[in-house]
């Protein structure tokens, strides 16, 4: 009986000093070493899948965009801000949503990885929005999206030394898999009959780069850029020319002014996501391989 009492005083004693029982409660000890999840905030989903898949069970991950939320217009609750506080890493990309690099000033500091850093930037058409000219939407392209991962991985190692090769092996997968998916994209796309895409906004550059299209935005960077007449007007007879069947548009965003355009030319109007919010079924991959067979359809890729 003593022995059974002096065992349950001791699991109390250790309730009340975490110190004694070789825990830590430190406020700067690492999530891991307390038994914890590690919480990471994103900006929106492309690197809510990443830091997801490179995380595993051990990472908690909250996007700031919510839904249907269009990424570019994110307005953050003050909750939201202040629990940035709280949070032991934030992974977003700089100049792509203003309010999550306030949010990331005041708040995270040093416990941040902006994405951008890890990938070479392209430059954007006529100077572009943010980031010094540079184009921010390389998530587009699965093998800049590949490095990034490795890059999540060394940032999570950082904040949970204990994880750090089980990070790293879940974002070598990861990478291996979207190396897979580029190359499911260059043998889609190397034969086609046309090479010019349409689009409501300039966002699908990578994309467009990595596998030898052309890109013809409609509006800038941003979604809320609006086309001049005279803009829209140029490329309609460009359309007509070279035999454009189909103007893209993406699903978070009206497509009233591709649709117009569409008539115009006579084509039809086609969702191309750029993957700025989670599909509705399946993840980056199945929504990049629709993508796939998206273009092939309205490209004439054999």
């Amino acid at each position: 009986m003593n022995m059974i009492l002096r065992s349950v005083t001791a699991l109390i004693l250790c309730g009340a000093a975490l110190t004694a029982c070789g825990g830590s409660g430190s406020a700067g000890s690492a999530p891991a070493a307390q038994g914890g999840r590690v919480d990471v905030a994103v900006g929106f989903y492309p690197y809510q899948y990443v830091t997801e898949r490179v995380g595993g069970a051990g990472v908690a991950v909250t996007n700031l965009t919510k839904p249907g939320g269009e990424p570019h217009d994110l307005e953050l609750t003050p909750q939201q801000v202040a629990r940035l506080a709280d949070t032991d890493l934030v992974v977003y990309s700089k100049g792509f949503q203003p309010a999550v690099d306030e949010a990331v000033e005041q708040q995270a500091g040093g416990r941040s990885l902006d994405v951008l850093t890890a990938v070479e930037l392209q430059a954007a058409p006529e100077g572009g929005e943010a980031r010094n000219g540079q184009d921010p939407h390389v998530w587009l392209d699965p093998v800049r999206l590949g490095t990034i991962a490795l890059a999540v991985a060394d940032r999570l190692a950082e904040v949970d030394p204990d994880g750090a090769q089980g990070y790293r092996d879940r974002a070598g997968a990861l990478q291996s898999e979207l190396g897979a998916l580029d190359g499911q994209l260059r043998e889609g796309l190397a034969s086609c009959l046309r090479r010019e895409i349409v689009t409501s906004h300039d966002a699908y550059g990578y994309l467009a780069g990595a596998y030898g299209l052309t890109q013809v935005p409609i509006a800038g960077l941003s979604p809320e850029d609006e086309a001049s007449p005279g803009r829209l007007a140029q490329i309609a007879v460009e359309s007509k020319e070279k035999g454009v069947t189909s103007i893209f548009f993406e699903e978070l965003v009206s497509p009233k002014v591709a649709e117009s355009l569409a008539r115009e030319v006579g084509a039809s109007a086609v969702v191309l996501s750029p993957l700025e919010g989670a599909p509705e079924t399946g993840d980056y991959v199945t929504a990049m391989q629709a993508n796939l067979s998206t273009l092939r359809s309205a490209l004439g890729c054999t």
